[in-house]
């Protein structure tokens, strides 16, 4: 027997395809002329000799599949199997229309053209829609709502089939498909998987023991993919049962708040405890909760957090799925053989841990990088040396198109030489930061060479390591470290900020400093300024949120760049790399926070804000261990070394990067 897979290479069809193999028969897959790689990689990986794994190009999209008179000889008589479609409750009306519908009906006309055996199609309990109630096997077109292009193009899908199919058909309604019970493995993210960003900041930031308050629900009905093609592959040999509809589900569904508490036990997160049923909602009056929900303010704060978990708003009109569905047929087909939908306790902890180790969106990966800032054009101040210098490298194969900053246009060609030979794209602008002046004629002239500004990190800087006792005649140290640190990081805000909020998106990152979180003494110059950005980001970033812009505030610590080395000092203390200060900026990038801190520096703050006193008595003693910068440089030009004192080093070992 002859098989023919559409939708091979997708989540269904890789579990599938091995099914299929172990059996009599070639197994002949549509891949698209753009999916030629990924059709090989599984190749060599399920029939290495590939002879019996056979690529047939085409595409449910075009008439009769595109596919060529030699190649729908060699199909007819085949055993068909439908998996192509796209199963995204984010996708468009049109696309859902155009891979759904339009490919279904391709296939079909396909079908029949070729004689095929019998026409295998996969099908979802999407279809029941906003069903209330028992959704049996036999059940289809009971007058259920589709208001949702998912819901209605595989009711359309399923209906095509039905109707249209001149051969024998059978169906497959698998329930919510995650991943395999066997390893956790999944391809894409949805369906309960848009609860585990949530799930993974609440274990971040709270103790497993705290409860919290959540929905109940109806029944979620979750079932791994390697359930779904054992059990599609074995229904599918048996005989006698063409014409029929088989639920692919969970017998046994947990309720909505089940499922997220069986996920924070294998995420080891805090579950919600104390769990609220619909019908309690139905006791609030619906007319004033509904005029609240309208607020602009209110849809404007949903959508922000809704976007920052990474949940599409059309998700939240599904968890309360009110059909139940009888799988009568397709246990009493798979009675006997031991493929059972397993319990989701007994496997969930794989499934988070798959997703946590490689699906998540914001996982400081290549992958993940590329992803966001691919095609964006990125702006990095301070980018001729250490951690501006970094970032460029870190971001040299990302597809993002670098605008590199500095006074010096030497070191500035120096990066951008490297980012090219590392196959990115780099463009350098040699400006004076601390003129502001300076800093719009640089905005306006990368807007008219390159469109647009997405990114801008702030990253140029001055660091002076003076009590102020010592500077009472220096007023313009103060002077200059406000120009550059503070005004110019400014200036460049405000020369960007237009363009991101006419595109409705953008991204500013400041990197401040760890100083601003602990005030270490000598460095109140420096420590003013980068507190004068963060303040300025703490109050501007709620206004332009709803524009989609965030704004990302870096405490660094400690870095061992040019900007410390005139303090000899350092060399005796621990630091990080500009390449680790780099992985802070990138991780930055992915995830947008509004604040990245190190645990040295949120505890700095803990301390000021709770015990002052306790604060000043540290930082006092750290005045008194540590000395000031060297003197006058010797004739031959060097600084003199300074002394590491046993005391001194202690110190800036026990609080590792707090003098910046």
């Amino acid at each position: 027997m002859d098989y023919f897979v559409t939708g091979a290479t997708g989540f269904i069809g890789r579990h599938l395809l091995p099914l299929l193999l172990a059996r009599e028969g070639r197994v002949f897959v549509l891949v698209r002329s753009g999916s030629r790689a990924r059709f090989a990689a599984l190749r060599e990986q399920l029939d290495p000799g590939g002879e019996r794994l056979v690529a047939v190009l085409g595409d449910i999209g075009e008439p009769g599949l595109g596919v060529n008179a030699d190649d729908r000889k060699r199909l007819r008589g085949a055993t068909v199997y439908h998996l192509a479609a796209v199963y995204d409750l984010t996708a468009t009306e049109e696309e859902a229309e155009r891979a759904n519908v339009e490919g279904t009906r391709n296939l079909v006309a396909f079908v029949n053209d070729i004689g095929a055996a019998r026409l295998h199609h996969a099908s979802s309990i999407a279809v029941a829609g906003h069903y209330e109630g028992v959704f049996t096997e036999e059940m289809f077109a009971e007058g259920q709502r589709l208001d949702h292009p998912y819901f209605r193009t595989k009711y359309e899908s399923e209906r095509i089939v039905r109707e249209d199919s001149d051969v024998p058909w059978r169906v497959y309604r698998p329930g919510i498909v995650i991943g395999s019970s066997e390893n956790g493995e999944a391809d894409r993210v949805d369906g309960p998987y848009y609860a585990f960003k949530l799930i993974q900041r609440l274990r971040d930031s709270f103790p497993q023991w705290m409860p919290f308050v959540g929905p109940e629900g109806s029944p979620l009905n979750l079932v791994p993919v390697d359930f779904v093609a054992r059990a599609m592959d074995h229904i599918s040999h048996l005989d006698g049962l063409d014409g029929r509809a088989f639920h692919l589900t969970d017998p046994d569904p947990l309720s909505l708040g089940d499922t997220i508490n069986t996920f924070c036990r294998a995420a080891h997160a805090p579950e919600f405890a104390l769990r609220f049923d619909r019908r309690m909602v139905r006791m609030i009056p619906s007319g004033p909760l509904s005029a609240v929900g309208q607020l602009p303010a209110v849809r404007r704060i949903v959508d922000e957090v809704l976007d920052k978990l990474g949940v599409p708003a059309a998700a939240l009109q599904y968890v309360d799925y009110r059909a139940t569905f009888d799988s009568t047929e397709a246990r009493n087909a798979l009675d006997g053989t031991g493929i059972t939908c397993p319990p989701l306790h007994t496997y969930a902890w794989k499934v988070w841990d798959y997703w946590e180790r490689h699906l998540d969106p914001e996982l400081p990966t290549p992958a993940n990088t590329r992803r966001v800032v691919s095609g964006k054009v990125i702006i990095v101040t301070g980018a001729s040396s250490g951690i501006g210098r970094a970032v460029c490298m870190h971001l040299a194969a990302s597809g993002a198109t670098l605008i590199g900053v500095a006074r010096s246009e030497d070191k500035l060609e120096e990066m951008r030489a490297e980012v090219e030979a590392a196959g990115g794209k780099a463009h350098v602008y040699p400006t004076d930061l601390s003129d502001p002046d300076a800093c719009g004629r640089l905005v306006r002239r990368v807007l008219e060479e390159h469109g647009r500004v997405d990114v801008l990190i702030n990253n140029a800087g001055r660091s002076i390591r003076r009590s102020v006792l010592n500077s009472l005649d220096r007023f313009h140290d103060f002077e200059r470290t406000m120009q550059l640190n503070y005004f110019g990081a400014v200036a460049m805000i405000l020369a960007v900020v237009p363009g991101m909020r006419e595109r409705g998106s953008g991204h500013i990152v400041n990197i401040t400093s760890i100083g601003g979180q602990t005030y270490p003494p000598r460095f109140a110059a420096y420590v003013a300024s980068k507190n004068a950005l963060d303040g300025f980001s703490r109050c501007f970033a709620p206004e332009v949120s709803g524009d989609g812009i965030d704004i990302t505030t870096i405490h660094m610590p400690l870095v061992r760049t040019p900007m410390i080395a005139p303090t000899g000092l350092y060399r005796s203390f621990p630091t990080i790399s500009p390449d680790e200060a780099a992985d802070m900026v990138v991780e930055a990038l992915i995830k947008r926070p509004h604040e990245v801190s190190t645990r040295v520096g949120k505890f700095g703050e803990l301390v000021h804000a709770v015990a002052p006193g306790f604060h000043h008595l540290i930082m006092s003693g750290a005045f008194h261990m540590l000395p000031d910068s060297a003197g006058r440089r010797e004739s031959d030009g060097a600084k003199p070394e300074q002394p590491v004192t046993p005391e001194a080093y202690a110190l800036g070992m026990l609080m590792r990067g707090i003098h910046l």
